[in-house]
């Protein structure tokens, strides 16, 4: 039983570099955050040693007493938090939550009405590529060319035409308030379920920051770990009457044991998500995010939709004539770290892009308030109108570490 920097040095030494990327470099992965001190603990407890196959009370392995415990305080927790009928907390992911999902309530071949992945829906929402889009009929939804925002009428038409099994509603790459009502109407004038993929916006959505899905939607799956700052992992909730369906499509449907270490994570994850601080710091997501989107607009820079109304935007590039490839790349040499993104009608493929896309959750997390987001806006600004300058990217990337120094991060933590 030898401690890792023993055991392994390599792994420890990535892990250790890992730590010191995170701390001096300004974020801004909109999917990302950085989870507390209490959720990285209870993610590498012992419980990570226990096979759980089944439900609290309902095991299939003997020696569950206590897992039941954390499992059960996850569940009450997530269930008071939002407001949900039913909440089950073993997915592993996002992805695998809405497999579940699917399989809970729908058929292969039955049609899916889910966001264009290149309009800033999920992969499994319908991509062709995953699952969503192998096993399903999935119809495609979109933002206008207009204004790149969801047009509701366009929507109900396609209802109305498709007659869908289920629509599905949420985004990756989406900056604007969600009208979940408007979709329920829709879905009850085809006789359709409603499913909520809220990963992005669970934490603006517990506090009010965003709009809740819960009263609208059949279903509702999220990850725990970008705005609702928990460990890495997911949950479905959904009304009483789909409980028995979702629990028996997760376990034994779609997974076996759970990861009770991640669940006993969840579960400290929702008890902070309750504070008057975390509801505090939603808000400040949503405030500096327009902070931000605000200054690189007087930048001369193109956002989708000209602005934003959550915890993300997206740059436009093209009349910059830069790629968002080429964009990531130079910004994380200046010590910035966002990701390339479609846009709306992109004309490059996905490996290149014609944007990025910035998220504010967890420069946040550190501290940072409206005044940091618009020196990061000019940071991102300065790299982007220089981009063949290798020694702007050198000079921002001071600049970013200076930043970062002055809102530290886990300044206790060892690896």
């Amino acid at each position: 039983m030898r401690p890792l920097s023993v055991e392994d040095p390599e792994i420890a030494a990535a892990i250790h570099a890992e730590l010191e990327r995170q701390r001096n470099t300004i974020i801004l992965i909109a999917s990302e955050n950085y989870a507390s001190r209490a959720v990285m603990e209870a993610q590498s407890c012992v419980m990570t040693n226990k096979y759980a196959e089944g439900y609290p009370g309902k095991r299939y392995y003997r020696g569950t007493a206590f897992v039941d415990v954390a499992e059960e305080l996850a569940r009450e927790r997530c269930q008071k938090l939002f407001g949900a009928e039913h909440v089950n907390v073993q997915p592993h992911s996002g992805t695998q939550a809405n497999m579940a999902a699917y399989f809970a309530v729908l058929k292969p071949g039955d049609t899916i009405m889910g966001m264009n992945l290149a309009h800033g829906g999920h992969l499994s929402h319908g991509s062709p590529v995953n699952f969503s889009g192998r096993m399903y009929n999935i119809v495609p939804y979109n933002v206008t060319r207009e204004k790149e925002m969801l047009d509701y009428a366009e929507m109900a038409e396609i209802a109305r035409k498709n007659k869908p099994q289920l629509i599905v509603v949420g985004a990756s790459s989406y900056p604007r308030i969600i009208d979940f009502k408007v979709v329920r109407e829709i879905a009850d004038e085809v006789g359709a379920l409603v499913m909520a993929d809220i990963a992005h916006i669970a934490g603006l959505c517990a506090v009010g920051a965003h709009p809740s899905p819960v009263p609208y939607s059949d279903i509702i799956t999220t990850t725990t770990h970008k705005t609702l700052r928990g460990p890495r992992g997911a949950v479905i909730m959904c009304k009483e009457e789909l409980a028995q369906a979702i629990d028996r499509s997760v376990f034994p449907g779609t997974q076996g044991g759970p990861f009770m270490q991640a669940i006993a994570a969840k579960a400290v994850a929702f008890k902070e998500a309750m504070t008057p601080e975390f509801r505090d710091y939603q808000f400040q997501i949503v405030r500096n995010a327009r902070a931000l989107a605000e200054r690189l607009t007087e930048n001369k820079f193109d956002l989708v939709s000209g602005g934003t109304d959550n915890h993300l935007m997206m740059v436009k590039l093209l009349k910059e004539g830069i790629t968002g490839k080429l964009a990531d790349e130079t910004l994380e040499r200046a010590g910035i770290t966002l990701n390339k993104n479609m846009i709306h009608f992109d004309p490059a493929t996905p490996f290149v892009t014609s944007g990025i896309r910035i998220g504010t959750p967890c420069v946040t997390t550190r501290g940072m308030k409206e005044q940091q987001m618009v020196e990061i806006a000019d940071m991102i600004s300065t790299v982007l109108h220089d981009i063949k300058n290798e020694e702007t990217a050198k000079a921002v990337r001071v600049q970013a570490k200076e930043l970062c120094d002055q809102f530290p991060l886990y300044p206790d933590l060892t690896c």
